[in-house]
């Protein structure tokens, strides 16, 4: 894992994500997953792309069972997207590159107009 993404665990999640007022993307993963480790360098990549804008996060869904249960995560990976600790997208599944960067660049644009 790079330094561009940082491992969500239960005692910094509030911090890392409920009380961050930009957009932030949490990969919902685990060891096992096979479509996790596909997305993993996606994640990377989008995490250096983005870096400034987007804060990007990954969570053990087996280390930290009771974030994913508390987000309903039922398959993995899931990548969630958070706006002032809310969610407001989901991703379920392994996605090609493009699709990312698309509902990425729809928040950040939503985020960044005046309200």
């Amino acid at each position: 894992m790079s330094e561009l993404v940082a491992q969500a665990t239960a005692a910094n999640w509030e911090t890392e994500v409920g009380q961050i007022d930009g957009l932030v993307m949490v990969d919902f993963w685990a060891v096992w997953c096979g479509p996790c480790q596909m997305v993993a360098p996606i994640v990377e990549e989008l995490a250096k792309e983005y870096e400034g804008k987007l804060k990007v996060m990954k969570l053990n869904t087996d280390e930290v069972p009771e974030i994913a249960g508390k987000f309903q995560i039922m398959s993995i990976p899931t990548i969630l997207f958070f706006k002032n600790g809310q969610p407001v997208e989901k991703i379920v599944g392994a996605r090609p590159k493009p699709q990312f960067k698309q509902v990425i660049d729809s928040l950040l644009a939503q985020h960044s107009a005046p309200a």
